[in-house]
């Protein structure tokens, strides 16, 4: 593979950082799909031994809102010192033309790095993908597990300048909505825990997420009381979410609840031992097979 030098050294650039508090204008924000951390973490633990992160490329579309959508993502090799950083660009065109054939749709929508914030070569990396597209994000994901936990954060960059020169690179975080169904949600909370015992069966499962829903439901009877008592301002934005989640509902008696959830659950376990017993025989069938031949 060919590794690109980019054309400035790490240490001629000064990197400024600024969380989302600090920021004037939350117009432009970002969403990720669960899929696009997963690929990060997997390309993290596969990594060179002497690499101490991972880069890559994040593909996804623009909504008409002006959301991006972060949808996909491929690691792009890379080598990094103090005094510059390589891409392999060929690499990184290959990959791209090779998903587009796949999902014509998808676009550079920025890119990725694993780590807590941004770095001084990071400033250079995102110089090269304002290249590939305007106004690229970077995503970076925490897998060192710095504060205890997963931390995933969405930065867009914009060059501070006196006169003609260019003197500081400000890194500005954005809102990062991270949508998933809730069977993803398990899996994440999963990968952002330090140590797991176990993976939880589909019953766990099931158990955690009705845990949380009972915590959102809550909190939604606390913010109406006091809305009604006049401790909070109401927000007819939220009233609205609240009015159509309630009318999504089916209007069924507690007992026929009940009967439904029963059965399905019936459903699922009896799926579960056709599975299991499924599983067995065909083990038996190639022992059988196995020890067959060998007679």
């Amino acid at each position: 593979c060919r590794i690109e030098p980019l054309n400035m050294a790490s240490s001629d650039r000064t990197v400024l950082q600024f969380s989302s508090s600090s920021s004037s204008s939350q117009s432009f924000s970002a969403k990720v799909h669960p899929l696009v951390i997963f690929n990060i973490c997997d390309c993290y633990v596969r990594r060179p031994d002497q690499a101490d992160r991972v880069i890559g490329t994040l593909l996804g579309s623009v909504l008409p809102d002006g959301t991006v959508d972060i949808r996909n993502s491929y690691a792009v090799p890379h080598n990094e010192s103090i005094e510059q950083v390589a891409l392999d660009i060929e690499y990184h065109h290959n990959m791209l033309v090779s998903h587009q054939k796949v999902n014509p749709k998808e676009i550079i929508v920025g890119w990725y790095s694993t780590g807590l914030g941004v770095t001084g070569g990071s400033a250079l990396i995102h110089e090269f993908y304002s290249r590939e597209v305007q106004n690229p994000i970077h995503l970076t994901v925490d897998t060192g597990f710095t504060n205890g936990g997963g931390t995933i954060k969405a930065y867009v960059s914009n060059n501070l300048s006196l006169g003609e020169r260019q003197i500081a690179a400000q890194f500005q975080e954005i809102p990062l909505d991270l949508r998933m169904v809730e069977a993803e949600r398990i899996g994440f909370d999963m990968l952002k825990a330090t140590a797991v015992d176990k993976i939880p069966s589909d019953l766990e499962g099931m158990e955690a997420s009705m845990q949380h829903l009972l915590v959102l439901i809550d909190d939604i009877y606390k913010y109406v009381d006091d809305v009604v008592e006049g401790r909070v301002a109401p927000d007819n934005k939220i009233g609205r979410f609240i009015s159509d989640a309630v009318g999504s509902l089916p209007k069924v008696s507690p007992r026929v609840f009940d009967k439904l959830v029963n059965d399905s659950l019936q459903d699922h376990l009896l799926l579960l031992y056709l599975s299991s017993i499924t599983r067995t025989q065909l083990s038996l069938a190639e022992k059988l097979n196995t020890a067959a031949q060998i007679l």
